[in-house]
């Protein structure tokens, strides 16, 4: 053996018995460098406060610098293709509503990814339903009221929905109710306030966090949320199916990564996701927007992942959501 070829085995030993510069070593660390969490919405928006507060306790968690980088448009799937096809190596994350990931599937003709073969979920986060509201002044005090009162109107009733959750909870308590009252879209839940409180749309379904900020202002009132059993965060609010409207509408949270990212960097990044979720101070967080942690084992996460892009399709149907092209 030469000189120089000893030098190399003698290198290499020493680096496989210290564990510092094997290659395989290597790869199984999430590499030097930031770590981006992928905000599917616009600066401001509910879902950036959500990605910023794990931004936040992830970086406390990890010693690392995390960067959010908002890409906003096409209901998510910009955000979603972006990192589908970003370099698989555990530093390009999206934090995103698993429901709307599952949604997309079925709400566009051509998707830009199959999500469900794209991605591997790190893990969940928690879960919030969606608020059936009225205008904070209205006289309409509980669902049956509001039931009885938009089977007067017939199909001059309306209400307003701004994203696919809040559309198919609605939609849901239309055929539950026998009601005829007609669905008037927005882009966002801001742009049907106005008319709700003018009287232009008689009721909305709203995410927790806009409708609960909205309600601490007096500007709407909630009537029920569109879970089957209660949050824990809004005890004193009642579930449509308890009211007789059954449902278990929920938008989830998860973080995601592209499929390929190798596995020992993903049990990293599901140690430092995973202790930053289970940190009480993020339970409170959750609870103060009307959400509750909710944190799944890899195995039924995927599987509860998986199953919500399956039951999408039905609730596309239910609703009658036209497909985008």
């Amino acid at each position: 053996m030469s000189l120089l070829s000893r030098r190399i085995f003698t290198l290499g030993m020493s680096a496989a018995a210290t564990g510092l510069a094997v290659p395989g070593a290597a790869r199984a660390q999430v590499p030097a460098g930031d770590i981006h969490f992928i905000c599917a919405f616009a600066a401001g928006s509910g879902a950036d406060v959500i990605v910023r507060f794990m931004a936040e306790k992830v970086r406390a968690v990890s010693g690392r610098s995390i960067v959010v980088e908002n890409k906003p448009g096409a209901i998510g799937n910009i955000a979603t293709e972006y990192v589908a096809r970003a370099k698989p190596d555990g530093l390009t994350v999206l934090v995103h509503g698993g429901s709307s990931l599952a949604a997309n599937m079925h709400l566009f003709k051509n998707p830009p990814v199959d999500a469900g073969k794209a991605f591997e979920i790190v893990g969940t986060l928690m879960r919030q339903p969606v608020l059936l509201v009225v205008r904070g002044d209205s006289p309409l005090k509980s669902v049956a009221e509001l039931t009885a009162e938009m089977k007067k109107k017939g199909d001059k009733g309306t209400y307003g929905t701004a994203f696919p959750t809040a559309r198919v909870a609605a939609a849901l308590y239309k055929e539950r109710a026998g009601l005829q009252t007609v669905d008037v879209a927005y882009k966002t839940s801001a742009d049907w306030v106005n008319d709700l409180n003018s009287g232009a749309i008689d009721f909305a379904v709203v995410d927790t966090v806009f409708g609960l900020a909205q309600a601490k202002q007096g500007r709407m009132k909630v009537l029920a949320a569109s879970t089957a059993d209660r949050i824990s965060a809004m005890k004193d609010t009642p579930t449509l199916t308890e009211l007789g409207y059954p449902m278990d509408i929920a938008g989830w949270w998860a973080t995601f990564v592209p499929a390929a990212t190798p596995k020992p960097v993903l049990d990293q990044l599901r140690k430092w996701i995973g202790k930053a979720g289970a940190d009480p101070a993020t339970a409170e967080f959750f609870a103060s927007i009307g959400g509750e942690s909710w944190l799944l084992p890899p195995a039924e996460a995927k599987a509860t992942y998986l199953k919500e892009i399956d039951a999408w399709g039905d609730y596309v149907r239910i609703a009658k959501i036209e497909k985008q092209g």
